[in-house]
This record gives C-alpha cells, sequence and structure tokens, in this order.
C-alpha cells in the first residue's frame, strides 16, 4: 500500500518542477498554461501534503530552498519515467522500448546503418537514442543501457565487450603533397589532430609503427566527426577508428599513412544496470549487437 500523503497528484508534480526548472511562477503558468495565482495555489497545496515548506517567499517570487531543490531532481526523473511508459503504451504495446546512450559518431556511422536490420528482425522493439560523450549514473538518467569507449571500468553497471580499436592515421591527399610521410619520424612538426577523449592514442599508435612516440601539435576536439573534417580540410593528420577511416579513404577524401589499423588501447563496449538483466528489448538487442561484433572482429583480416 502507498499512503496518499506520499504520492503527490501529477499536477501539483508538473507545477511544482515548472516552477523549479524555470524559477519564475510566472514562465511556469505560461509553459502550464495556468494562471500565476493557480501555479501558486498548486504550489501551496503541495507543500501543505508534504508538510515541508518547499519555497521562500519574497514578494511575489518563489526561490526554491535545498529541500526543494533535491526534491525536483527525482520529481524530474520520475515525470520523465511516466511520460516514457506512457508513450511505450500508445506507440508501442508489445514489444517493449529500449533507451540507449551512444557515442555520436559512432552511432551515425556505425551503429545507424546496421539498425534496420535490427527493427526488421524485432518489430515489436522501439528504440531510442541520445548522444552521450562522458559517461553518467544510470540512476539519474531515464536510459537503459549505453554503448562507450574505454577500458572496463563503468562502475556498478554489467559489460558485454563490443570489439577492440584499431586506428589508421590519415590525411587529404593535398595535405600529403605537400608533407609526404615515409616513415614515421617524417611527422616530426607536422600537425596532429587529437581527441579529447583518447589523450594516449597517439603514442600508441607510434609504438604499432615500431618507433617512439613524438610528441606533436594539432588541433583538439571533442568528436571524429570534427577531426575527419578538419583532416579533409587539410589541417592535419586524423588517427581513425578503422570503420570511420575506410568510407572516407574509399571516397579518395583522405589517404592512409604507415601501417594501417593499428590496435590500440581500449574497446567499445555494451553496458546496463542490474535491474535491465530481464528487459526483453535490451535482451534482444544485446543478443544482436554481440552477433554484430562477432562479425566485425573479422574485419580486420579481410
Amino acid at each position: 500500500m502507498r499512503p496518499r500523503r506520499f504520492l503527490p497528484s501529477i499536477k501539483l508534480l508538473l507545477a511544482f518542477d515548472a516552477v523549479v526548472r524555470h524559477g519564475s511562477v510566472t514562465s511556469a503558468a505560461e509553459e502550464l498554461n495556468l494562471t500565476q495565482s493557480t501555479v501558486s495555489r498548486l504550489i501551496q497545496s503541495l507543500e501543505e501534503q508534504l508538510g515541508k515548506e518547499l519555497f521562500t517567499r519574497q514578494r511575489r517570487r518563489l526561490i526554491p530552498n535545498a529541500t526543494a531543490v533535491n526534491y525536483q531532481r527525482d520529481v524530474a526523473r520520475a515525470l520523465d519515467l511516466i511520460q516514457r511508459a506512457s508513450t511505450t503504451v500508445v506507440v508501442n504495446p508489445e514489444g517493449g522500448t529500449l533507451s540507449l546512450a551512444v557515442l555520436p559518431t559512432f552511432a551515425t556511422r556505425w551503429l545507424g546503418p546496421r539498425l534496420g536490420q535490427f527493427l526488421h528482425c524485432n518489430p515489436g522493439v522501439a528504440i531510442n537514442m541520445s548522444t552521450r560523450i562522458q559517461r553518467f549514473d544510470f540512476a539519474s538518467e531515464t536510459l537503459d543501457a549505453a554503448i562507450y569507449f574505454g577500458e572496463c571500468d563503468w562502475p556498478r553497471v554489467n559489460h558485454l565487450k563490443l570489439f577492440d580499436e584499431h586506428v589508421t592515421a590519415c590525411a587529404s591527399p593535398e595535405f600529403l603533397a605537400t608533407h609526404p610521410v615515409v616513415e614515421p619520424k617524417d611527422l616530426d612538426g607536422m600537425p596532429m589532430l587529437h581527441l579529447e577523449s583518447r589523450p594516449n592514442v597517439w603514442a600508441d599508435w607510434f609504438l604499432g609503427q615500431g618507433v617512439e612516440p613524438i610528441a606533436g601539435g594539432g588541433m583538439l576536439m571533442d568528436q571524429f566527426s570534427m577531426m575527419i573534417q578538419a583532416a579533409i580540410s587539410g589541417l592535419g593528420i586524423a588517427l581513425l577508428p578503422d570503420y570511420l577511416a575506410r568510407s572516407e579513404i574509399a571516397e579518395g577524401r583522405l589517404a592512409p599513412i604507415l601501417r594501417p589499423a593499428v590496435p590500440v588501447r581500449g574497446a567499445y563496449w555494451l553496458v546496463w544496470p542490474d535491474e535491465k538483466d530481464d528487459d526483453a528489448a535490451l535482451l534482444a538487442f544485446r543478443d544482436w549487437l554481440a552477433g554484430q561484433a562477432t562479425d566485425r572482429r573479422g574485419a580486420f583480416f579481410r
């Protein structure tokens, strides 16, 4: 049994959430299509039901206190869950929904082109994707799983290894025409493009070429899509995952240098929290993704 005192109505919670988010009763009223006095009464009713003050009154302003800020964080998650569950009932009542966080370029260049196959084989499952570069706490997000790059060290989650990373150094043909590269030492002094999330990858690549790393300057970026465009524009040498480098090389927009597909530290992983272990949509996606990853592991030798 759930005590009604601790289950405020959706109307009260929506008003509370809007006031804290906007920091304004006026803006909250506009969002909810209510009058300011109605919103104020809803906030007062919520405080009376909980037996706690959530706001400091200053003239006509409602200023959330620390209790309100913490409470709103949980209320917002709960409202998101209710909205997602309701949407699933309407648009996909049987197959289930998987909300997935994924790396931006990985989503568009590797996962996206393959998803049609999964959806064809699992017509009842809906997938919602959002991009994330940094790790996050599943407890504070309405996400079921994530695909990330790195080590097997994301805490409090289950891991499925997809495939290791192999990288190829690439530059535009025009750049290489004026900056020829015959051996690794030729990169000394050349602009090398760097990714924020992979500070050691150039060192790994040089070791994979059989030489000591060379420290090089160049632009720092947070996404591979930006790095690819920078390399095509002749701004330096990009170190790209093999699955990204292939299409640009095939189209002639980039040319590989020295040994291609060098193995480096890190791998791609699917992760999910314990409570999702038996989720039907996740199980279907996990099994399918494992098969895709198995096919992928042989790609470097074909």
